[in-house]
């Protein structure tokens, strides 16, 4: 098992990450490549099903592939300065509604995590509620009370874009250590989506017009307030590009640093992950940054519409699942493609062999094998 152990008062170099990220095992995607063409079946009848299948194979170092069995719907929240602006439809306290409706089951993403067994973990990094207003355990790793408004300071300090940031890979392990065999990542936030375009234009090299989106449905005179404030943001952000944690504090947020974090370390932990909307997309391309080999790990659940979300995919030749459209948050969007993989992974496990095949088998790899 292959970590990145830091203690709190230790010097954290990202540097690091890149040399410890490997990519996932090639020879168990050939493998899946072989036991599906000599399966009882046409080939190539089982479209982009199969290429699912050998991602899964090469993530879990195993094929036949395990079943997605303990899946887990992690969400990251927290509210940002820059929603003071009136870049968003929603209102001050959405969400920590939101948040509560996740944990009621009354969600959408909620309804959906049900109906395909994924289990549920909030994860309040900076929502804009006192500490105390969620059940225990919500807010174990929070950093602050909402964040900086980025387009004229600060979200967050240094120490506390490391603090989340290393809280983001504690809840990486611990979904690892107990079991979860696949995350589906998602966040609430109001103003999220403008620090999302913030960070896909400032690393992609984008002005502001040409990663700003309609996020809470907005309509042209908030699309132009948005636009501004994302533009006036990509000044603070640039001059801090060459290091992501100061780019993270410049205009990032608590809820940014620790999905990036998160992301990071689930590379790390072999755990693959299904990216939701722009805000995991936004943290997925800083993560890229970090260690080129993370996305690898990853495969993105569906498309929003919004334009940063398509330009950081593009970045990170990530190709969406599904076109859904959908961008209630909270990993809902993702949710959707979950039962894609478990098919895959069942499909590649359980298929009947051809009988010329079968009276040759394919051999069956797994870490012992190889």
């Amino acid at each position: 098992m292959t970590t990145f152990d830091s203690a709190p008062d230790d010097a954290f170099d990202l540097d690091e990450f890149s040399a410890l990220v490997a990519r996932p095992d090639d020879e168990y995607r050939q493998a899946a490549e072989q036991r599906w063409a000599a399966l009882d079946q046409p080939r190539g009848a089982l479209g982009q099903l199969q290429g699912l299948g050998n991602w899964l194979a090469s993530v879990q170092a195993q094929c036949p592939t395990a079943p997605v069995e303990h899946a887990k719907l992690v969400v990251f929240a927290g509210d940002h300065g820059i929603a003071s602006l009136g870049v968003s439809t929603l209102p001050r306290g959405t969400t920590a509604r939101r948040v509560h409706a996740l944990l009621d089951g009354s969600a959408a993403a909620s309804v959906l995590a049900r109906r395909f067994d994924a289990r549920l973990r909030v994860v309040d990094m900076a929502v804009d509620a006192e500490p105390d207003a969620f059940p225990a355990g919500v807010s174990t790793h929070r950093v602050r009370r909402g964040s900086g408004r980025v387009d004229i300071e600060n979200a967050l300090t240094r120490e506390q874009a490391e603090a989340a940031f290393r809280a983001g890979m504690a809840v990486a392990d611990e979904e690892a250590d107990s079991g979860t065999d696949l995350v589906v990542l998602g966040d609430l936030g109001v103003g999220s989506t403008t620090i999302a375009a913030i960070l896909v234009g400032a690393l992609c090299g984008s002005d502001a017009a040409a990663v700003t989106g309609r996020g809470s449905g907005i309509d042209d005179r908030i699309w132009m307030v948005k636009c501004a404030a994302i533009r006036d943001s990509l000044r603070r952000a640039r001059p801090v590009l060459s290091d992501q944690l100061d780019l993270l504090a410049a205009v990032g947020g608590a809820d940014f640093a620790a999905m990036t974090g998160f992301l990071i370390q689930c590379a790390l932990r072999r755990t693959p992950v299904l990216l939701d909307g722009v805000v995991s997309a936004a943290c997925a391309l800083v993560a890229q940054r970090i260690a080129f080999r993370a996305p690898e790990w990853w495969r993105a659940g569906q498309v929003t519409g919004e334009p940063a979300q398509a330009k950081a995919y593009e970045r990170m030749s990530i190709e969406p699942l599904l076109d859904q459209r959908v961008s209630v948050g909270g990993g809902g969007g993702a949710l959707m493609a979950l039962p894609l993989l478990q098919a895959a992974s069942t499909l590649l496990a359980e298929l009947p062999l051809a009988e010329a095949a079968a009276a040759e088998p394919v051999p069956v790899f797994d870490e012992d094998t190889i």
